[in-house]
């Protein structure tokens, strides 16, 4: 395993001599041709999808699951070995898959990692104990059951949330999905079974033996130059010429992506962070940061037999450019199937919530301050609350970056909320459903409107650059009163762990 700060990685190549060569990354660029990791054919692997995983035992109203924290050894690179932590051993992690009201129990367990880890299991209306506060930290030799209602039917993920070490735990592999599904969702004609697909979309950095690369760039971004889609870089996915489905999740530590077909033909968007939209929107590209997740349509049909199609990256504005990380993934049309999937002309009923029950605006400033990332001008205080909004409230939050150096993706923990509107216009089609995620881009205000519920308590807001995240741009706030407490409410116990 390799996981270098730019300072620590310096100071290694003066200990070598200047034997170790550092990456491209050690210098600001918006464009080099890599970043020194081993040339990788383009879609040479075929993509693999992350197992399901069963629980231990179920009963009448819960599903009982069991995760261990695990280093390992894996193939990613051909013919590299590269080291990773996953849950289970594996990256990504076994995906859950649940249906809506039914509870999970689910037990993390930490005990060959070597470092603090907290789950999020990002989207849930988890309780605030549950809910992977950053310094409710497991430890190794430790373990803690976490409790999700599943209220709600939406593609998720659970991925590490230790304060300020996020970003380098959620890299070295601590990330895995979790679907809800609930009765009205699966008796829709969308494409189902094995034409539901997950991408978690990640971008690595490898040096010449197969290990991983950590490089924070100055505390400002980690970019790799190899793109890793379900854990292989660049795949190839086989598929009949009839319509699939995609749970798209961007679970790179700092890079966006502008995803679109190299045919230029369209891709129907139905579902955003927090499930599906009221109306398909049909689009030739959408922008995707971190954390974000969008669920989207391709229909093959219209190609022949032995057609290849490239899931293209357009770079948004301020990401590290590569070779090849203009590209994600292909699909190879290589067989003939009936289709018997549509697509609603209405997928859910979404209301918007009105600006007129809002009871009032707040106001967050996104913001690189002598070199601190901060919101209005703080960093992060697990002590200080920067808003205090009662159970049922609504709010309007206005968001603001007033740079053109970077972007923010930034994600609330506890509710969905809807965006208004982006610099006074409306948003793009693909963004108007419920999101826990908004790309605040360069020169951006965002106004987003929510209602604060179900739960009371403390629950965090931040900058999902986890780069950002885990160098303080990273807040609170306190639903109502009397909530539980995040670290004390239900601490982690240590090994070894009873049986579930």
């Amino acid at each position: 395993m390799t996981i270098l700060t730019r300072r620590q990685a310096l100071k290694l190549g003066a200990l070598a001599g200047g034997s170790l060569i550092l990456p491209i990354g050690f210098q600001r660029r918006s464009y080099a041709g890599d970043a020194g990791s081993p040339k990788v054919p383009l879609f040479s692997q075929q993509l693999r999808i992350p197992p399901v995983l069963n629980p231990v035992r179920s009963d009448a109203t819960t599903d009982y699951y069991e995760i261990t924290m695990k280093k390992a050894t894996v193939e990613i690179l051909p013919g590299l070995k590269t080291e990773i932590w996953g849950y289970n051993g594996i990256t990504p992690g076994p995906t859950i898959k649940q249906r809506k009201d039914r509870q999970s129990i689910v037990r993390f367990i930490n005990n060959s990692v070597g470092t603090p880890t907290s789950v999020h299991l990002h989207g849930m209306a988890s309780l605030p104990q549950y809910d992977g506060y950053a310094e409710d930290l497991t430890n190794p030799g430790q373990y803690k059951d976490y409790i999700y209602p599943n209220n709600r039917p939406a593609t998720l993920w659970y991925h590490d949330h230790a304060i300020h070490k996020t970003a380098i735990n959620v890299y070295m592999g601590l990330a895995g999905m979790y679907l809800v599904q609930d009765d009205y969702e699966l008796g829709l004609p969308l494409p189902k079974g094995e034409y539901d697909v997950p991408l978690l979309i990640q971008d690595k950095q490898f040096s010449s033996s197969g290990k991983l690369i950590f490089d924070n760039q100055g505390e400002s971004s980690q970019m790799g130059d190899v793109i890793v889609v379900n854990g292989v870089p660049w795949p190839n996915m086989k598929v009949a010429n009839r319509k699939y489905r995609f749970r798209v999740l961007n679970g790179s530590i700092s890079r966006s992506y502008n995803l679109s077909l190299s045919t230029g033909d369209p891709i129907t968007v139905i579902g955003t962070d927090a499930g599906l939209m009221g109306a398909p929107a049909q689009v030739s590209n959408f922008r995707i940061g971190m954390a974000e997740r969008y669920e989207v349509v391709i229909d093959f049909s219209k190609y022949k037999v032995g057609t290849k199609i490239v899931l293209r990256n357009n770079h948004p504005a301020n990401n590290d450019k590569y070779d090849n990380t203009d590209r994600i993934m292909q699909f190879e049309v290589v067989r003939t199937e009936s289709d018997p999937s549509s697509i609603p002309s209405k997928l859910r009923d979404i209301q918007p919530i009105a600006e007129s029950s809002a009871v009032r605006t707040r106001e967050f400033r996104y913001e690189r301050s002598n070199g601190l990332w901060v919101i209005n001008g703080k960093t992060w205080d697990k002590a200080r609350f920067d808003g205090n909004p009662q159970l049922g409230d609504v709010e309007i939050w206005k968001i603001y970056n007033n740079s053109g150096g970077w972007f923010h993706p930034i994600h609330m923990h506890l509710l969905d909320m809807q965006l208004l509107d982006r610099n006074g216009k409306a948003p793009f089609a693909y963004e108007r459903g419920w999101k826990d995620v908004f790309y605040v881009g360069e020169n951006e205000t965002l106004r987003v409107i929510g209602r604060f519920g179900p739960n009371t308590g403390a629950y965090m807001s931040h900058c999902h650059n986890t780069v950002h995240e885990d160098h303080d741009m990273m807040n609170q706030f306190m639903v109502g009163t009397g909530g539980p407490d995040p670290i004390a409410a239900a601490p982690p116990k240590n090994l070894p762990a009873p049986a579930l």
